[in-house]
């Protein structure tokens, strides 16, 4: 089989396939007409290969020349009064993207143009699906993700990245840095929850609730497990997911400052995970169908006013851990990690593993330290659910909660106490 033959069965198959998504893509969404299916894609390939080949050996403008009819034709077709079908700017360049993955292929592209066909027919696929979303974007969402491209894009390039202050413990680079870095990863269970909906299990949603929040997401089922008790039950589930991940949310964000002080925290993190990992296993297997989900209601992790709270709380943390290592009083850092845990458990944790990431010694104490406001956070998520919850939920919490302190704290004292030693 000469090459030009195998080019022209290669780029008939692509312009076929995305043919196939689109018409398939129309005839679900019951969009009656005469719409450019697997026929007209197919065509279009072959007209992008044979000219790019015709351009080669005898017309050097044909791709151009055939480009220029494919588009004069939509555009004919789009003014056409008597069409009732017009094809749209999707279809316009669904067209002329299939003609070039031809050309590419007669290019010797080939890897090239299966990703433009993977592509174009993947959007094509998720037309509908797209739509249905977008149409549950709200004026908020909108607004903070203008805000954190504000932030990522716009703010951070322009601070400056020098030690500033008394001990050179104010770094606006750094901070916004980490300001960056939690709200991103906030914002990924944000965008789920909006994308998939309460409509899925609950232990999901408190999976997911514990990637935005897991403090605003215990608060938030403790509360609706005194409007519907019966469900206290999936609601005390969907805490543990909550609380669970949370351990998992730290450690992804101190791995990305300091892989080291990272793998420190995983044998602790590991531990104190078992109780929430059991639970929801347990009640996994225990419920064959298990509830549709509660949404809890979470502020968009992207505000730039919460940026800005994040940024004051890392920079004061950042600070007290600095004067407390300059100054040697390293008996200090646990009760500030204490305190700050009760706060917010991601600035202590960034703060720490920024600070204590080089030398062994202070490796072991900041790992000790995050422990600390781990067992810190997770006692203040009890009080909000035995003072919020409902009696059933109190008592599941409650020994849940109480077990995974339990775990961090035996194993601060296997480590050498509470003390320095």
């Amino acid at each position: 089989m000469s090459d030009l033959i195998l080019h022209i069965v290669v780029s008939a198959g692509l312009g076929a396939l995305i043919g196939l998504i689109r018409q398939w893509g129309e005839q679900a969404g019951r969009h009656p007409g005469d719409f450019a299916g697997v026929r007209t894609h197919t065509f279009w390939a072959l007209l992008g290969c044979l000219s790019a080949f015709a351009g080669h050996q005898h017309a050097p403008f044909a791709l151009p020349a055939v480009m220029v009819l494919v588009a004069a034709h939509l555009i004919a077709r789009t003014v056409n009064e008597d069409d009732r079908n017009p094809p749209g700017s999707t279809a316009f360049a669904g067209a002329l993207l299939t003609i070039f993955c031809g050309a590419l292929i007669f290019w010797g592209e080939t890897k090239s143009a299966i990703l433009v066909a993977a592509t174009t027919m993947v959007m094509f696929g998720l037309k509908q699906r797209i739509h249905a979303w977008t149409r549950h974007i709200t004026d908020d969402d909108i607004r903070a993700t203008l805000q954190f491209v504000a932030i990522s894009g716009v703010i951070l390039p322009l601070v400056p990245d020098q030690n500033m202050g008394p001990f050179g413990a104010f770094n606006p680079f750094s901070t916004w840095l980490m300001v960056v870095l939690i709200s991103g990863l906030g914002f990924a269970g944000y965008v789920a929850i909006r994308m998939i909906g309460a409509h899925v299990g609950i232990l999901l949603m408190g999976f997911l609730g514990g990637l935005a929040s897991s403090t605003a997401s215990t608060l938030a089922f403790s509360r609706r497990s005194r409007e519907e008790p019966q469900l206290s039950d999936q609601y005390a589930v969907a805490v543990a997911a909550a609380c669970t991940v949370m351990l998992a949310r730290v450690l992804v964000a101190t791995s990305l400052v300091s892989p080291e002080f990272a793998r420190g925290l995983l044998v602790p993190f590991g531990l104190m995970a078992i109780p929430g990992m059991c639970y929801a296993a347990w009640a996994w297997f225990r419920s064959h169908t298990p509830p549709k989900g509660y949404a809890p209601v979470l502020g968009n992790p992207l505000s730039l006013a919460t940026a800005i709270k994040f940024a004051v709380l890392y920079a004061l943390i950042a600070f007290g851990v600095r004067v407390i290592g300059a100054q040697g009083w390293t008996a200090g850092l646990l009760p500030l990690s204490f305190i700050s845990g009760l706060t917010d458990m991601d600035a202590i944790s960034l703060s720490v593993a920024t600070d204590h990431g080089t030398d062994v010694a202070s490796l072991s104490l900041g790992v000790r330290a995050v422990v600390v406001a781990a067992v810190a956070n997770t006692l203040l998520k009890l009080g909000m659910a035995v003072g919020l919850g409902s009696p059933a939920l109190r008592w599941r919490v409650g020994l849940l909660l109480g077990t995974t302190m339990a775990m961090g704290i035996v194993w601060l004292f296997l480590r050498g106490g509470l003390g320095l030693g």
